[in-house]
C-alpha cells in the first residue's frame, strides 16, 4: 500500500487589526491556489483555516516529507497572500517570511512545519493542532501527558499495542541538535528537558513497539532565523489517534485544566492555553489570551475524508 503524507505549514503574512485574524481575502487567494495544485495533480486535498493571524495549510499528498514541490507551493501561496496584505496595509504583512528566496524547504525560513508520512489503517484519525501567540513547546506538555501519562491515556496501560511505550524526539533549538528518549523508562530525563520551554522542544514521537509515526510539530523558533523578536513562533501539531494510538478523548484531554504557555503580549508575558473553536480563533485581550485550536480529520485514500456534500 502506498504511503499517505500529511503536510500542514503556516505563515503569518498579515492579520486584520493588528495580531488578530486572518481576513477573508488572504483564504481566497490560499484556496485558489491549493484547488489548482489539487486540479493539477500536486496534492491530493486540503483544508486552509486559521489559528487566530496564522494561515494554515493542510495538505495531503504522495510525495513524502519535505517535498521541493509541496513546500515551493506553500511558499507561494504565502507569497502571493502577503503580497496582498501588503496592498491591503494589514498588519504584520509577509511577518514570518523571513528569507527572499525558496531553497526547496520552507524550514529555516520563517513558515512552521508539521508533517507526517504513514501507510493508512482501516480508519486514521488525526486531531491538527494550531496555536497562536505562543511558542513551539507549549505543546511540550501536552504531548507527554497523551502519550505518557497512564493517568491521562488509559490506553498506555489497556492498548497492548501502547503498553510498550512512546519514544520521543527532543529538539535543542540552541545547538539544533536532537535526542531520542523512550517513555516510560526514560520519563524523567525526558520531564528534565522538556520543562525547560525555552530551549528543548518535542519534534516527533514514535510508537515503540514498531516505529509507527505518532505525532508530529512545528520547532521553527523565529527569534533565532531573524536574530531578533519578530513574532511568536504559533506552532502547528499532528497527532494520530485510536487504535493503537491514544483516543480522541485521551488526545484533548490535557486541555481539560489549563496550563500556561509563554508568549501573549509581544512575546513577553506567560499566559493560560486558551482551546477554543475556529469561530472564537483570534486573539484580542492583551493579544490573548494565548490560543489553541483542535481539528478532527478522517485520512481516506491518500485524501482528507469527504464527500459530495463536504
Amino acid at each position: 500500500m502506498a504511503k499517505t503524507t500529511v503536510s500542514l505549514i503556516k505563515a503569518d503574512i498579515g492579520s486584520l487589526a493588528g495580531h488578530t485574524v486572518v481576513p477573508p481575502p488572504l483564504f481566497k487567494i490560499a484556496n485558489e491556489k491549493l484547488e489548482k495544485a489539487r486540479k493539477n495533480g500536486v496534492i491530493n486535498s486540503f483544508l486552509v483555516f486559521n489559528a487566530g493571524d496564522d494561515l494554515e495549510l493542510l495538505m495531503t499528498h504522495d510525495k513524502g516529507e519535505n517535498d521541493p514541490e509541496i513546500h515551493g507551493l506553500a511558499w507561494e501561496t504565502f507569497k502571493a497572500a502577503a503580497d496582498k496584505a501588503k496592498k491591503l496595509k494589514l498588519y504584520g504583512a509577509g511577518q514570518d517570511l523571513l528569507k527572499d528566496a525558496f531553497s526547496g524547504n520552507v524550514k529555516g525560513m520563517g513558515p512552521g512545519v508539521a508533517e507526517m508520512e504513514f501507510k493508512e489503517r482501516g480508519s486514521d484519525p488525526i486531531v491538527v493542532f494550531a496555536a497562536d501567540k505562543t511558542e513551539p513547546a507549549a505543546f511540550n506538555y501536552m504531548l507527554y501527558k497523551v502519550f505518557a501519562d497512564p493517568f491521562n491515556t488509559a490506553g498506555l496501560v489497556i492498548d497492548p499495542k501502547m503498553s510498550g511505550g512512546f519514544e520521543f524526539e527532543v529538539l535543542d533549538a540552541l545547538e539544533n541538535k536532537t535526542v531520542r528518549l523512550k517513555t516510560p523508562e526514560e520519563s524523567y530525563s525526558l520531564i528534565a528537558l522538556i520543562g525547560t520551554t525555552e530551549r528543548y522542544m518535542v519534534s516527533r514521537i514514535w510508537r515503540a513497539e514498531d516505529k509507527e509515526i505518532a505525532a508530529a510539530s512545528s520547532t521553527t523558533k523565529l527569534s533565532l532565523i531573524a536574530g531578533q523578536y519578530v513574532g511568536k513562533d504559533d506552532p502547528v501539531c499532528l497527532v494520530r489517534s485510536q487504535s493503537g494510538f491514544p483516543a480522541m478523548g485521551e488526545i484533548t484531554m490535557p486541555f481539560l485544566h489549563s496550563y500556561l504557555v509563554a508568549g501573549w503580549m509581544r512575546g513577553s508575558h506567560w499566559g493560560p492555553f486558551m482551546p477554543v473553536g475556529l469561530k472564537d480563533s483570534k486573539c484580542t485581550v492583551f493579544d490573548g489570551p494565548p490560543r489553541i485550536v483542535a481539528l478532527g480529520i478522517q485520512i481516506s485514500n491518500g485524501m482528507i475524508a469527504s464527500d459530495d456534500e463536504g
